[in-house]
C-alpha cells in the first residue's frame, strides 16, 4: 500500500511530499501514512483539475419554488392537522431517527470547545447539546417511541464530544439511544495543486463539508442498521440552532403525504442582503443556492407589491427519506463539490506559523435536493424555529439566540394571561412542553406576575 501510494503522489508531482516522507522516523511515517490512506488520492486532484478548468457559469431558468405557506385559511389548518396526525403516527411506529450535524468547533464564538457543548438557555444555562437531548426525550415519551439520536463529530472534536455526554451520564437519554460517527475528511490544497504538510508528521486536512454527513452516516454502518431496525425517515439538522423543533410531527406528516426523498424548512428572507440560502426552481428541479453563488440579480429582485421574489431562506432544516440515502450511496454519492478559497495559518513542518493560500473542498447537504425523485418545502416562523448561533455579536449570535428563546417562552405564558416583567428571563424545558399546545394544557396558573427569572420543568 505504501509502494502505491508513493506512486500516485509522484504522479501527481507531490515530489515535496514523498522527501518529506523518507526523512521521517519511522513511527513518524506511519502518521503521516495513516493521512494518505485516509483520502481518494485521485479523486482529491481530479476536483482541484475541474475547478482550475472551470469557468464560470450563470445559473439559468430559475423560478421561485412551490413551497407550503404558513397556515392562513381553513383549508390550510385542516391539511396541516392531517399532516400533524400523519407524522405522529411515523413516530409511534418508530420510523423517524434524528440527525445531528455537530462537527463544528466554536472558535468564531470565541469559545474553545465543540459548538454543541455552548451553554445557551437563558436561565439554567443548558447547552445545545442538552436541549436537543431532551426534546427527543420528551417526543419519544409522549409518542412511547424509540427514537435513535445520531450525532455526526469531527476528526477535531469526535472525542471531547463523547466525553462531554459520558461526564454528563448521556442527560438520561441512555447511552444505548446514543449514536456518534465521524465527518469525513479531505486534505487542503494550495491554489496550485500541492498537498500541505503540517507539523512533521501531518497533512493539513479540513472537513468535507455538511454534505459528507450522509456519506459517513452510511460509511459507519448507522444507515443499514437503521433500515434493518424499520426506520424510514431521518430528521436532519445543525447543532447550532436552539429553536430546532427536534422531528416535528407536522413536517415529518407532510414530508410523508407527498411522498417527498428530502424535505426542507425555510423561513422569510430579513432582507435582500441576508447572508442565507435560497430556497428556488432551476430547470422545473427544487434546489438551494448559496447566497454568494446566486447572481445579486436573484438575491435582489422584488415582485409586483415590492415584496423579496426568492424569499425562501435555507434554515439547514431537513428530512431524508433512508431509501433515498441509501440509493445515493449506492450510485458513488454524486454530490458536487464547491471550493472555499482562504487564506489560514498553518504551523509548518520546522514549528513556525506560516500563512498560507488555501483551497478547501465540500459538499453541501442540500445538493441532494435537485437528486431527489420528489421535493417539498414549508415555510416556518422565524421566531419560533430559526435562531442560529454562529457570530459572536450581532446577528446570529448567542445573546440573539437567548433573546429569541426567552421571547417565544414570554410569548406562551401572555397568551395565558400571565405578566412577564420587562428584563425578566423565562425558560421552558422541553421536559416540561415541546410546544405551546402542550403548554396550553398543562399550565393552569392565572393571574399572576413574573417578576425574576423563572424556569419550568
Amino acid at each position: 500500500m505504501e509502494k502505491i501510494i508513493l506512486e500516485k503522489l509522484k504522479f501527481y508531482n507531490q515530489y515535496h511530499v514523498i522527501d518529506h516522507y523518507k526523512a521521517l522516523t519511522k513511527d513518524e511515517k506511519q502518521n503521516m501514512m495513516s493521512y494518505l490512506k485516509s483520502f481518494d488520492i485521485d479523486l482529491i486532484f481530479k476536483i482541484h483539475k475541474d475547478f482550475l478548468n472551470t469557468k464560470e457559469t450563470s445559473l439559468k431558468n430559475i423560478s421561485p419554488a412551490s413551497i407550503v405557506p404558513l397556515p392562513e385559511t381553513p383549508e390550510d389548518i385542516k391539511n396541516r392537522e392531517i399532516a400533524r396526525k400523519k407524522g405522529e403516527s411515523l413516530i409511534q411506529n418508530n420510523e423517524v431517527a434524528v440527525l445531528i450535524v455537530a462537527g463544528g468547533q466554536g472558535t468564531r464564538l470565541g469559545y474553545d470547545g465543540p459548538k454543541g457543548t455552548l451553554r445557551i438557555s437563558p436561565v439554567k444555562q443548558k447547552t445545545l447539546f442538552q436541549l436537543f437531548v431532551e426534546q427527543v426525550i420528551a417526543i419519544s415519551r409522549r409518542f412511547s417511541a424509540k427514537i435513535p439520536l445520531i450525532i455526526m463529530t469531527s476528526y477535531e472534536n469526535d472525542e471531547e464530544t463523547k466525553a462531554f455526554f459520558k461526564d454528563n451520564d448521556f442527560f438520561d437519554i441512555g447511552e444505548e439511544n446514543i449514536y456518534f460517527f465521524k465527518q469525513g475528511m479531505l486534505p487542503t490544497l494550495t491554489p496550485d495543486g500541492k498537498l500541505i504538510i503540517k507539523e512533521r508528521a501531518q497533512l493539513a486536512m479540513n472537513p468535507d463539508g455538511h454534505g459528507g454527513s450522509l456519506k459517513a452516516l452510511s460509511k459507519s454502518g448507522l444507515l443499514d442498521k437503521l433500515l434493518k431496525d424499520g426506520y424510514k425517515e431521518i430528521f436532519y439538522c445543525q447543532v447550532d440552532n436552539p429553536l430546532v423543533k427536534i422531528a416535528d410531527p407536522v413536517f415529518l406528516g407532510y414530508h410523508n403525504l407527498t411522498r417527498s426523498e428530502v424535505s426542507t424548512k425555510v423561513v422569510r428572507r430579513r432582507n435582500v442582503d441576508e447572508k442565507v440560502g435560497v430556497y428556488l426552481n432551476i430547470n422545473g428541479k427544487d434546489a438551494i443556492i448559496e447566497y454568494s453563488d446566486l447572481d445579486p440579480t436573484y438575491m435582489t429582485a422584488l415582485d409586483e407589491k415590492g415584496n423579496i421574489l426568492y424569499w425562501a431562506g435555507n434554515t439547514a432544516i431537513h428530512i431524508f427519506s433512508l431509501p433515498f440515502v441509501k440509493r445515493l450511496n449506492s450510485h458513488g454519492y454524486g454530490l458536487p463539490y464547491h471550493c472555499a478559497r482562504k487564506t489560514t495559518e498553518i504551523k509548518t513542518k520546522d514549528g513556525s506559523i506560516s500563512s498560507v493560500d488555501v483551497w478547501k473542498f465540500e459538499t453541501f447537504v442540500f445538493d441532494t435536493i435537485p437528486l431527489a425523485e420528489r421535493a417539498f418545502a414549508m415555510e416556518v416562523k422565524r421566531e419560533e424555529e430559526f435562531s442560529p448561533v454562529k457570530n459572536m455579536t450581532g446577528n446570529d449570535s448567542p445573546e440573539n439566540a437567548q433573546r429569541d428563546m426567552c421571547t417565544l417562552f414570554k410569548r406562551w405564558l401572555e397568551a395565558k394571561g400571565i405578566r412577564v416583567m420587562p428584563g425578566v428571563k423565562v425558560e421552558i424545558s422541553p421536559l416540561y412542553a415541546l410546544d405551546f399546545q402542550e403548554f396550553e394544557k398543562k399550565f393552569d396558573k392565572k393571574n399572576i406576575s413574573i417578576t425574576g427569572n423563572f424556569y419550568l420543568e
